[in-house]
């Protein structure tokens, strides 16, 4: 096997080991980072009543929350050698070789006191040996994960349910721009802190580093160590999981009042596929290629704006091919969501479950009319592509991949002595190319089997290597 180009490498490396953190970098930095906080002075307290009435205050209702809000403490072992990452030198010198134990601190949510359910985001526990949660009443307890979803950097935990106290969770599609809200979470190790702004902007996206994005923007402040707690509303609900700060000088700089947090309504979704599917997210997919409209094709086919999503390929036995889409049509508009370009129509299949029922706003030789479908689940058995490829599951890459730039799939699982295994695919891998044709993504990959190749030889890269398999 040859290297593969730096980029690629760089960019694909992510995929392994639990497919890396969707912590959002070049300029979204995770709270997860550690951060020395500046000292602020002190402000003035508020009497206690203005004219005889009593003075407007959040304790009542962060009373019944606060009890729910937990500090997640993860473990990693890892072997730090005085050679680096030295292969070499590393095996000529194995005694130098010691272990280390990196430990982080964030947040987490108990959204079902009878179950011990928590969530968390995914980069906080990723890689994590051993993980245990503190409550506010000072209890520490060993956790128990159960999944996570790093492209919704959605996590799931469970802990003895013993005396607990769950939030309940609201509903964040009802949320407005304006709307007040509090952040509750442990900052920088300090313990539990709470914060209060407004909802700045819903639907946030096209953050860098991220995957599947529908962010809340407030301005309540989350810093450090805030990752995987609480964004709830005035009346104690749920609202989001806290995930980030943007600040393009990083934690030192400060809060600069632009922070993220996952609706509560993605996190209810995937936290309920985790506990139905085993700690794995299914997804589904309409079975689309597009392309984004300009002001050219946008005069071309007679649109009175340059925005929407283009379909240029309808894929065979797909959902869109059941719901009568073409090639020619223009997707504007998805379960109400605008759509304007092909990265936000991937962005709401992404966040869409294989049994869910989607209503298109579609633009057809100048006309709109609506299309409801189901999606399709976009995971793929290699035995129904080419027998060749029997025992292999194929799934997506990682989103957060795909926004920078990488193509191909991913090797979900190969079943032992199938015969996808007898010829050294493995679990994890990612084909790049194929002699069956061109593809960019699993639809295309699926589609390039329409016709079976007399020799299938996969490019495939592992490892930080690239290299060839000649399927038997």
């Amino acid at each position: 096997m040859r290297p593969l180009p730096t980029l690629l490498a760089l960019t694909l490396a992510a995929a392994f080991g639990g497919f890396a953190a969707t912590a959002l970098r070049d300029g979204l930095r995770s709270p997860a980072e550690a951060a020395t906080p500046a000292l602020l002075p002190a402000a003035a307290a508020l009497p206690a009543s203005a004219n005889g009435a009593p003075m407007p205050s959040l304790a009542p209702m962060l009373q019944k929350v606060l009890p729910a809000v937990v500090s997640v403490h993860s473990e990693q072992h890892v072997q730090v050698s005085p050679f680096g990452n030295d292969p070499i030198f590393s095996r000529m010198f194995p005694e130098l070789t010691q272990d280390r134990i990196n430990q982080s601190l964030g947040s987490g949510v108990i959204v079902d006191a009878a179950k011990g359910y928590v969530l968390t985001n995914h980069h906080v526990i990723e890689g994590a040996d051993a993980v245990s949660v503190t409550l506010s009443d000072g209890r520490t307890l060993k956790a128990e994960f159960l999944g996570s979803d790093p492209d919704t950097d959605v996590a799931l935990m469970r802990i003895p349910a013993q005396n607990l106290t769950a939030i309940p969770l609201g509903n964040s599609g009802a949320l407005r721009v304006g709307d007040f809200v509090v952040a509750v979470g442990n900052p920088f190790g300090l313990g539990q802190t709470v914060t209060s702004g407004i909802v700045s902007a819903v639907g946030r996206s096209n953050l860098p580093g991220a995957g599947y994005q529908n962010f809340i923007q407030t301005d309540a402040s989350i810093n450090p160590g805030n990752s995987g707690g609480a964004l709830v509303n005035l009346n104690g609900e749920l609202v989001g999981i806290n995930t980030a700060s943007f600040n393009p000088r990083g934690s030192m700089a400060g809060n600069i009042g632009l922070g993220f947090a996952i609706p509560a309504d993605i996190a209810r979704n995937i936290m309920g596929q985790l506990i139905a599917n085993k700690g794995v997210v299914r997804r589904g997919t309409l079975g689309v290629e597009t392309q984004d409209v300009d002001a050219r094709i946008a005069k071309a086919l007679g649109l009175a704006d340059a925005r929407g999503a283009a379909v240029t390929r309808v894929f065979p036995e797909s959902a869109a091919a059941a719901a009568g889409l073409r090639a020619g049509d223009v997707i504007v508009g998805a379960n109400g969501q605008r759509i304007d370009d092909g990265e936000a129509l991937r962005n709401f299949q992404g966040l869409q479950s294989p049994d869910a029922k989607v209503t298109l706003d579609v633009v057809r030789d100048g006309k709109p009319l609506q299309v409801t479908t189901g999606l399709r689940e976009s995971a793929r058995d290699g035995g129904s592509l080419d027998a060749r490829l029997a025992g292999a599951s194929f799934g997506e890459l990682p989103e957060t991949l795909r926004r920078q730039g990488a193509s191909g799939v991913l090797v979900t699982s190969v079943a032992a002595g199938s015969r996808a295994a007898r010829s050294g695919l493995r679990s994890g891998d990612v084909i790049l190319s194929a002699s069956s044709g061109g593809f960019d993504d699993l639809d295309s990959f699926r589609a390039s089997f329409a016709r079976s190749p007399r020799q299938l030889v996969l490019t495939v890269w592992r490892s930080g290597q690239r290299g060839q398999l000649l399927m038997q």
